[in-house]
């Protein structure tokens, strides 16, 4: 471990996003589910979801996004000292952040998957954060990215409706402590309530001989308990965002902007209300994409920062929820450069 001689900051510095090709609208799929666009819109706020192809991988758009985020920091691939992958969706399920690294060209850089479903980027920039803190790494990726097509039935209107694919990434730095961009944060995780969300094994029998019996199987698709997940959603992202206020002193008034998981419009109205943040504030791709879970942060972020939104100093309260049951949140302040 390198130490670095005082209290260590960490600055996000870089973003980039990628998103599949087609994008499929509420209407294309009342050509085959008893729905309509009227009704996805009122419940849920989204419009449209952009649908992996069978030539846009994981890795693919991981890599695509990750050069983004490189570019915008200023950064070389050799530069790079860790990649952290948040996923639930990977191509290769011993690991898909190491085919990243491959692909970057990241060749000095130690790279490993994390799974916390919805949860999963604002896990995987904590976990990062502690890497840079404690001097280990001095220049860190995180990318959000999921294709959940792969797990939705896309018969069942409950939860064919939600769901997107996208992938999106953010470079952390060393900085000085008095620039820190992350100022406060908290997780949660409540294991009780994981058959709320899940997406589990459907156990098989082998025999390869008599006596011998072999438990394997594959995955089926997405479960959820839609009205639990909601509740959960809108009684504890407030708390949890509360408390990371209360930790840094900080007053809601004071925030730029408000960022949340992208997963339903009915929570994030929810939780500005809670905290009385003009609807302005409040940072929604959700009609475009839909729930494209590990990646709805940071594609989020890198839309408003790319679009002037989001500037350098400004202060970020974000919450990431789900699968799990997870949650946490972290009071952000962007130190990237202003496009252009």
């Amino acid at each position: 471990m390198r130490g670095l001689g005082g209290p260590v900051g960490i600055a996000l510095s870089g973003s980039g996003s990628a998103l599949p090709r087609l994008s499929v609208s509420n209407d294309d799929l009342s050509g085959w589910l008893d729905t309509s666009d009227s009704w996805i819109r009122s419940r849920t706020g989204i419009a449209a979801r952009r649908i992996a192809a069978g030539d846009e991988t994981l890795t693919v758009l991981a890599t695509r996004a990750s050069r983004q985020a490189l570019e915008a920091a200023g950064w070389t691939p050799l530069q790079l000292e860790l990649i952290l992958l948040a996923t639930s969706s990977p191509d290769d399920l011993f690991g898909t952040a190491p085919q990243i690294q491959a692909a970057l060209g990241a060749d000095n850089a130690v790279a490993f998957d994390l799974t916390a479903a919805c949860s999963g980027f604002l896990f995987a920039l904590i976990t990062a954060a502690q890497y840079i803190r404690t001097g280990c790494y001095r220049r860190v990726l995180v990318v959000g990215v999921d294709l959940l097509s792969r797990w939705v039935d896309w018969h069942d209107r409950s939860i064919a409706v939600l769901f997107g694919d996208a992938a999106a990434a953010v470079t952390l730095e060393t900085c000085d402590s008095d620039r820190d961009g992350l100022l406060a944060f908290a997780m949660r995780t409540d294991g009780a309530r994981n058959g709320c969300l899940t997406l589990p094994l459907t156990p098989s029998e082998q025999c390869p001989r008599q006596g011998i019996s072999i438990q394997q199987g594959s995955y089926g698709s997405i479960r959820m308990n839609g009205q639990e997940v909601y509740k959960f959603a809108v009684r504890e992202v407030p708390a949890i965002l509360a408390e990371v206020l209360d930790q840094a002193g900080v007053d809601a008034a004071s925030l730029d902007w408000l960022l949340l998981h992208q997963a339903n419009q009915r929570i994030l109205d929810a939780a500005a209300q809670r905290f009385g943040i003009p609807a302005e504030k409040v940072l929604s791709n959700l009609a475009h994409y839909g729930n494209t879970s590990a990646a709805t942060i940071p594609l989020m972020l890198h839309e408003a920062v790319a679009a002037g939104r989001i500037r350098p100093g400004h202060l970020i309260a974000s919450s990431g929820f789900g699968a799990g049951l997870s949650w946490g949140a972290a009071l952000l302040r962007w130190g990237g450069r202003q496009p252009g």
